[in-house]
């Protein structure tokens, strides 16, 4: 398993008229995080370019438990829970300064080439940077 910590304070330009982050914005908040977490693992999007791999989403899914404001700190935690092959998922913990429990979403990707946009099976440089993280001690 895979996790990391993402923290960010939302703009003023993310919070809709009743006060709250808009709901669409934590869409945007987890698609940094997961960038963050893939960029501490040396596969940011430059280096995926490069080697013609593009990130396609293919489902996200939230629940909403309670609002985010303005200038808070917001920490996504992102988790990783299975080795990718086609499609690779990521989960997110959304929590507010207080620890208080925000929301939670899915979201699902795939590898794909850039050129053609068909999907792919995990590209080998990927598997080796990943592989190691998935493996347990054996007692």
């Amino acid at each position: 398993m895979i996790t990391d910590l993402f923290q960010f304070r939302p703009a003023y330009g993310d919070v809709d008229q009743m006060g709250y982050v808009y709901h669409a914005n934590y869409l945007k908040y987890c698609h940094q995080a997961r960038n963050e977490l893939l960029r501490k693992l040396d596969l940011d999007e430059a280096i995926l370019e490069k080697n013609n791999i593009i990130l396609p989403v293919i489902s996200f899914n939230i629940n909403y438990k309670k609002p985010a404001y303005f200038d808070e700190v917001i920490t996504i935690k992102t988790t990783i829970k299975e080795m990718p092959k086609i499609r690779f998922n990521f989960e997110f913990e959304i929590r507010n300064e207080q620890n208080i429990f925000l929301s939670k979403a899915k979201s699902t990707i795939v590898f794909a080439n850039s050129q053609s946009r068909l999907p792919k099976n995990i590209p080998g440089f990927i598997e080796q940077i990943l592989k190691p993280k998935f493996k347990t001690n054996m007692v």
